[in-house]
């Protein structure tokens, strides 16, 4: 069992009220993790995810190894049949049986390059562990998709659920740095699976990989988007058609206290790390209805019930 996509979820609604029941008792499945190990390969930076993933394996018990391929790792070729004369000193077919040898499950971290599109969709890296790992993968943010934190995000939500169908917004707003989609391809892809009136706004020209949000409802006015909606997500991401470019930088798209007027007392989510007074304003981020540290504290249980599952499934 591998967990790389919000796809690998068999029924969203049963994964979070597992992941609730976690929560309760998060020591509970202590002995399940007793002598298996969980890798962590970041080749990107990491806070939340490298802590709540390494606390969720600690609590079932798990050692845990973590490496970063940033600066301690060989650099990884992952082109099959590639003559290595250049930088890379290692094939991904070595290092992956390797590193399988010395742990129980994978876990992976590796952002897209935002140059070669084609390359990102590929999930390179990620694809490249599948192929020749021997062990469970677990996609701790790739090129293309965020699967651990769209799980945390249903399960906040959950935990703060409207008694009415919800009204749910995915908004785009300005940052200074070219994003990736991945975040916000997750999130919309786990609000396919849940029955709400989800709306996703963004400027024109910054629509997300169309295989991705299919008939998903888009409104390019963001006033509109938000009016009566019971839950604001917020997040950069770069032009997809124009990839990885910066094509609008509109302080008008940053979420403030008059546009969070226009809801029905909505809660704000992010998944951090977020620019203040860029992406959203001092006034929303810390006010009584923002939940982004909810959101951060969920993706232990997110995380745990991922790994209480993949070694559920090894036994």
């Amino acid at each position: 069992m591998n967990y790389t996509s919000i796809k690998d979820i068999d029924s969203l609604s049963k994964w979070v009220k597992s992941a609730i029941k976690i929560k309760s008792k998060p020591l509970k499945n202590k002995k399940l993790g007793k002598n298996k190990t969980l890798g962590m390969l970041f080749f990107n930076p990491s806070l939340r995810t490298r802590l709540s993933t390494q606390k969720a394996a600690l609590n079932l018990g798990m050692n845990v190894m973590v490496m970063n391929f940033t600066n301690e790792g060989w650099t990884l070729e992952f082109e099959d049949g590639a003559i290595m004369n250049q930088g890379a000193s290692e094939h991904i077919k070595e290092a992956a049986e390797v590193v399988s040898q010395y742990c129980d499950i994978i876990a992976i971290r590796a952002f897209a390059g935002l140059v070669d599109k084609e390359k990102d969709n590929a999930e390179t890296v990620i694809a490249g562990f599948l192929k020749y790992a021997t062990v469970p993968i677990v996609n701790m943010e790739g090129a293309t998709g965020h699967p651990l934190q769209s799980l945390a995000d249903a399960i906040t939500m959950e935990e703060f659920k409207t008694e009415h169908r919800p009204k749910v917004v995915l908004s785009w707003a300005p940052h200074p740095k070219a994003l990736p989609q991945a975040v916000a391809n997750s999130f919309v892809e786990m609000m396919q699976l849940q029955d709400a009136d989800f709306v996703i706004t963004h400027p024109e020209g910054y629509e997300l990989n169309p295989e991705i949000t299919k008939d998903s409802k888009i409104e390019y006015d963001q006033n509109k988007a938000f009016e009566n909606a019971d839950f604001i997500y917020t997040k950069n991401w770069s032009n997809y058609k124009d990839y990885g470019k910066i094509t609008n930088s509109d302080p008008n798209w940053t979420v403030t206290a008059d546009k969070m007027k226009l809801t029905n007392n909505a809660k704000f989510m992010h998944c951090l790390p977020v620019r203040r007074n860029v992406i959203v304003t001092d006034e929303v981020i810390d006010s009584e209805n923002s939940i982004v540290i909810e959101q951060a504290n969920n993706r232990t249980y997110a995380a745990q019930l991922v790994l209480q599952k993949i070694l559920k499934n090894g036994q």
